[in-house]
């Protein structure tokens, strides 16, 4: 069980899949809306209307309340996303992959608060977003989501076998994540029905912070792409380039997503990538936009569950693209995106269909939902 991962796509050995157990909220702050925006914004032009002056006409403060406040998700969602899950996690183990889990959120102790604020906390689903695998080493990034705070503590029976077998283990600079923390030229912005966010000052403001997910990264190797969108995504790039300095090349991308960028562009294997449209490759390194490319059918609309208006949906309809490598001729793909399915058979790849029915409403696809702590592949250069 010794840690080993450099890349997307080399032939996978072991896995860590999220766990859906004790989901029943989401906990909605200024972090929250932040994080959010883009996709409630200009993904989502039927939900953004309806969903702030829903929660002012019901009494909730404003965006920016250092106490968080509910978004109830139905119980039929949250149990066909458990069934979803175990799914996944079993297709992986008839595939001969090793699957590691991790703590489930116990019924009743979501509920947390620090010195300067109270959330309510999410189950370890979208594992990728905490966490950064880079050969052996673990590097847990500080979150960007208040509700997400504790996650990477439910791995850590699974990274202490890991320690104890040789990895090294890095937890980067965790934030005070109070109102002032966050960069907020956002938060100009998301003003509906005249509701404007409350920004409130804090005895624990530092300023801005490093406020970063790992799933910010693409690894190739000894290359590392990093997408920047904010000021708080910049100071935590500059500790990655410090902290991997002399092992690892940085790779800045500007603004290709305003945060996660692995239902943008992924690696499939050395020389091909999958991405949402040709147009962002000029975002890429020079190296990349060499590669051959496969273009993300566009989306249909049957492909998705149909949700009501107070059903909150949080990711862009492009979140199938969000696949996972098994290895560089297999591909994991969500069974409700046949259109994706066809194009990467056209291009000589072998489909692993899996269900995934409420990924737009819990925020993540199959990439979100694994953590890949063992491949075959090496540190190797392929921007060369």
């Amino acid at each position: 069980m010794r840690l080993h991962s450099f890349d997307e796509w080399s032939p996978l050995r072991e896995i860590v899949v999220g766990s859906a157990s004790g989901y029943r909220q989401q906990a909605r702050d200024l972090s929250f809306d932040l994080f959010f925006y883009d996709n409630l914004i200009h993904d989502n032009p039927k939900t953004h209307p309806i969903y702030y002056p829903r929660f002012m006409a019901h009494g909730q403060p404003t965006p920016g309340s250092l106490t968080s406040k509910t978004l109830d998700i139905k119980q039929r969602y949250v149990d066909e996303l458990h069934e979803d899950v175990e799914g996944i996690a079993g297709t992986l183990k008839s595939l001969g992959v090793r699957v590691h889990r991790p703590m489930n959120l116990r019924e009743g102790a979501a509920h947390f608060a620090t010195p300067a604020w109270s959330a309510t906390a999410l189950p370890p689903l979208n594992l990728r977003d905490n966490t950064l695998i880079l050969g052996d080493e673990i590097i847990e990034t500080p979150p960007m989501m208040r509700s997400r705070y504790f996650e990477t503590q439910f791995l850590k029976p699974v990274f202490m076998e890991y320690f104890k077998h040789g990895a090294r283990w890095t937890v980067m600079p965790r934030p005070w994540m109070t109102d002032r923390s966050f960069d907020l030229a956002q938060a100009e912005q998301i003003v509906t029905m005249e509701t404007v966010p409350t920004i409130n000052d804090s005895p624990y403001d530092v300023g801005i912070e490093m406020l970063f997910d790992a799933a910010q990264c693409l690894r190739f190797g000894r290359d590392i792409l990093v997408n920047i969108a904010t000021a708080n995504h910049l100071l935590a790039c500059e500790w990655l380039e410090r902290h991997l300095a002399g092992r690892y090349t940085i790779h800045r991308i500007d603004r290709l997503a305003d945060s996660h960028i692995d239902s943008m562009v992924l690696p499939l294997r050395p020389g091909t990538l999958l991405i949402r449209s040709r147009r962002f490759l000029d975002y890429l390194p020079k190296a990349l936009q060499k590669w051959d490319v496969i273009e993300a059918p566009e989306p249909k609309a049957q492909n998705f569950p149909q949700y009501d208006d107070d059903d909150v949906i949080l990711t862009s309809p492009f979140i199938d693209l969000n696949v996972l490598s098994i290895d560089e001729h297999t591909i994991m793909v969500n069974d409700s995106c046949p259109e994706l399915s066809r194009a990467l058979e056209k291009h000589g790849f072998d489909v692993v269909p899996v269900r995934h029915r409420h990924r737009r409403l819990f925020g993540g696809g199959l990439h979100c939902f694994t953590l890949d702590t063992v491949r075959d592949g090496t540190l190797e250069d392929y921007f060369s």
